[in-house]
């Protein structure tokens, strides 16, 4: 628990800057599924395009983000098991963070299909698994 009293804005700033990396693939990804036909049919602008994106995207995470947060937070690893070390949540979610923030940019770059949600959920479960073992797991977790 010292080590995240001792380095805790290093951790946020960390946080942030994998968060924003994640958001850029986020926005890379899910805002070019959700355009691309109809900027590429020019049935709308780029322009126009871009600011439905920031308009719904920002509704859609503000009212309905509150329950795949959940679900991500508490769903898939009870924090309760990380209880006498915390330490292994903070690295754990950090590394999930940065890994499916990596993996979206990868696979965009390379034109793949990548659901940004099955990124991070396979990332936490991963973290969960190495660090906790499998039965650490809520395999029937489904929001």
């Amino acid at each position: 628990m010292s080590i995240i009293a001792q380095h805790g804005e290093i951790f946020i700033i960390l946080a942030c800057l994998f968060g924003f990396f994640m958001a850029w693939g986020v926005g890379a990804n899910d805002v070019a599924n959700a355009m691309g036909t109809s900027v590429g049919s020019r049935a709308i602008t780029i322009k126009q395009a871009i600011i439905i994106a920031v308009i719904f995207e920002f509704l859609g995470a503000w009212l309905a983000g509150g329950e795949v947060t959940n679900t991500i937070r508490k769903g898939i690893i009870d924090p309760e098991l990380l209880q006498d070390d915390p330490q292994l949540l903070v690295y754990g979610m950090l590394a999930a963070l940065l890994a499916a923030a990596t993996w979206l940019l990868i696979a965009s770059m390379k034109g793949w299909p990548v659901s940004t949600t099955h990124s991070i959920v396979g990332a936490i479960v991963g973290f969960s698994v190495a660090g906790l073992g499998a039965a650490a797991v809520d395999w029937g977790s489904g929001g």
